[in-house]
C-alpha cells in the first residue's frame, strides 16, 4: 500500500521534475498569495465606500473588459514574441498597478474613480499575460506528456492561494484597513519575477512571416471557428463566464447582508471557494493522462451551476461554506480540464492564439456577466441572480454533453497523432482501432 500511494504522489508532483517549471512555480506561489489578497481587499473596499452592489459589478467589469477587447491581438503577439520576456514585462507592470493601489489606500485618498482605472490598467496588462502565461507551460516543462499535469499543479497552486489570501486579507482588512492588503501584492510580485529572471530558456525558433497582425488574427479565429472541439469548449466556457463567475463579485453582499458578517466572513468565504477549487486542481494532477476530461467538463459545468443555486438561498455560514467547496471544486475541474483539451489539441503555430480567445472566454466576456449580476441584483436581489446564473450553466452544460460524441470522433485523430493513445501509437496505426472514440 505504500509502494502504491508513494507512485501516487510521484505522478501528482512529476511536472516539478522540470527546473524552469519549479522556479516558476515556487515564484508564482508567493505572488499568488498577494494577489488573491487584493482580490478580496477590492470588492470589500468598493462595497464599504459605495454600499452599491451595481459599482462592484463596474469595477470587476473594468478589470476585464480589456482582455475581450485587446485578447486577440495580444494572441497574435503572444505567438510572435518571445513568451519569457513576455511574462516578465507584464509581472512588473502588474507589481508598479499594486503599489498605486497601495500608496493610494495607505494615503486615505483612494476612490471608486481611481480604482476603476487602475483595473482598466490591470485588464490590459493582463490581455498579454493570461495567454501568455498559457502558451508559456508547455515551453517550461518541455516535455508534452507533462503539459496536463504542469496545468493542473497551476491550478493547484492557484487555488492553495486562494485558501491562504482570503483569509489572511481578511483579517487585515479588520485590523488595518485595505492598504496593506495592496502593499503585501506589490511586494511578492519580486519572487515571480525572480523566478523568470532565473530561468535558462532555450528559445523555440519562430517563422518570421512578413504578414498582418490583421491576417493573423483571421487566421487564428478561423482555425478556433472552424474546429468544433475548440469552439465548442470556448463556447461552454464564456457561457460559465458570463452567468456563474459573477458570483465572485457579489460575494460581499453575501457576506454582510445575507450571513451577516464582515471583512472576516468574506475571507472565510472567498477561502472556502479555494479549499474544492484546490481539492479539484489536486485529484486533476493525479490523473495519468488527458483521456477521459472530455466528460468531466459537462458533469462539473452542471456541478457548478447547482452548487450556486443551493448556496443562493443558504442563510447559514456553516452550510455556505459547505456549497462553496462544491462550487470551487467544480468550477477549478471544468475550466481546468477545458484549457488542458485546449492546450494538447491546438496546433503549436496557433496555440497563442488559441489560448488569448480562451482567455477571452474565461475572463474577457465574465465583465459583461458581472456587469449585468450587479443591475440584476439591485432589482432582484443577489440570491436570485445567482440562482438564475446557476441554471443556465446546467442548460449549458446538457448542451455540450449532447455533443461529445462528435467531439470524441473528431478529436481522437489528435490524440494518436501525439502518441496519447499509447497502444495506438506504438503499433501500426490502422484504421480499424479508430472504431470507438476514447473519453477525452
Amino acid at each position: 500500500m505504500r509502494r502504491r500511494s508513494g507512485m501516487n504522489w510521484r505522478l501528482i508532483v512529476r511536472a516539478l521534475r522540470h527546473r524552469n517549471y519549479r522556479l516558476f512555480f515556487g515564484g508564482q506561489g508567493i505572488s499568488l498569495i498577494g494577489t488573491w489578497m487584493t482580490r478580496v481587499a477590492t470588492g470589500w473596499l468598493v462595497y464599504r465606500l459605495t454600499d452599491s452592489a451595481f459599482l462592484l459589478g463596474l469595477v470587476s467589469f473594468a478589470g476585464q473588459i480589456p482582455i475581450l477587447i485587446l485578447g486577440p491581438f495580444a494572441g497574435v503577439w503572444i505567438d510572435r514574441l518571445n513568451r519569457h520576456r513576455v511574462l516578465v514585462v507584464t509581472q512588473v507592470l502588474s507589481m508598479l498597478e499594486s503599489f498605486a493601489l497601495a500608496a493610494l489606500a495607505l494615503g486615505h485618498v483612494i476612490t471608486v474613480n481611481e480604482i476603476i482605472l487602475l483595473n482598466l490598467f490591470q485588464g490590459a496588462v493582463n490581455s498579454f499575460d493570461m495567454p501568455a502565461r498559457q502558451a508559456f507551460v508547455i515551453e517550461m516543462v518541455e516535455e508534452p506528456e507533462d503539459l496536463g499535469n504542469a496545468i493542473a499543479l497551476n491550478s493547484s497552486l492557484v487555488n492553495a492561494a486562494r485558501l491562504v489570501g482570503p483569509s489572511v486579507a481578511g483579517l487585515l482588512i479588520a485590523g488595518f484597513g485595505e492598504g496593506y492588503c495592496f502593499l503585501i501584492d506589490g511586494i511578492s510580485y519580486v519572487a515571480v519575477i525572480a523566478s523568470l529572471l532565473m530561468m535558462v530558456i532555450h528559445a523555440r525558433p519562430r517563422a518570421h512571416l512578413q504578414r498582418s497582425v490583421l491576417t493573423e488574427l483571421r487566421e487564428g479565429w478561423d482555425y478556433v471557428r472552424g474546429f468544433r472541439p475548440i469552439s465548442s469548449i470556448l463556447c461552454l466556457l464564456a457561457l460559465i463566464s458570463l452567468v456563474g463567475m459573477p458570483y465572485t463579485a457579489l460575494m460581499p453582499i453575501f457576506a454582510r447582508n445575507i450571513l451577516h458578517g464582515g471583512a472576516h466572513t468574506l475571507g472565510f468565504l472567498m477561502a472556502a471557494t479555494g479549499v474544492g477549487a484546490l481539492i479539484g486542481a489536486v485529484r486533476l494532477a493525479a490523473r495519468p493522462s488527458v483521456l477521459g476530461l472530455g466528460r468531466v467538463i459537462p458533469v462539473t459545468a452542471a456541478g457548478f451551476g447547482a452548487t450556486l443555486i443551493a448556496f443562493s438561498f443558504s442563510h447559514w455560514l456553516w452550510l455556505s461554506l459547505l456549497l462553496l467547496v462544491g462550487t470551487g471544486f467544480n468550477f477549478m475541474q471544468q475550466m481546468a480540464s477545458s484549457n488542458t483539451i485546449l492546450q494538447t489539441i491546438s496546433e503549436d503555430k496557433k496555440r497563442g492564439r488559441v489560448m488569448s480567445f480562451y482567455a477571452m472566454a474565461f475572463q474577457g466576456v465574465a465583465p459583461f456577466g458581472s456587469l449585468i449580476a450587479g443591475a440584476a441584483a439591485t432589482r432582484i436581489g443577489a440570491p436570485y441572480t445567482l440562482a438564475i446564473g446557476g441554471g443556465f450553466c446546467i442548460l449549458g452544460a446538457a448542451a455540450f454533453a449532447s455533443q461529445l460524441p462528435s467531439l470524441r470522433t473528431l478529436i481522437r485523430p489528435i490524440y494518436v497523432e501525439r502518441g496519447i493513445i499509447p497502444e495506438i501509437a506504438v503499433g501500426v496505426q490502422s484504421a480499424s482501432y479508430l472504431q470507438q472514440p476514447p473519453e477525452e
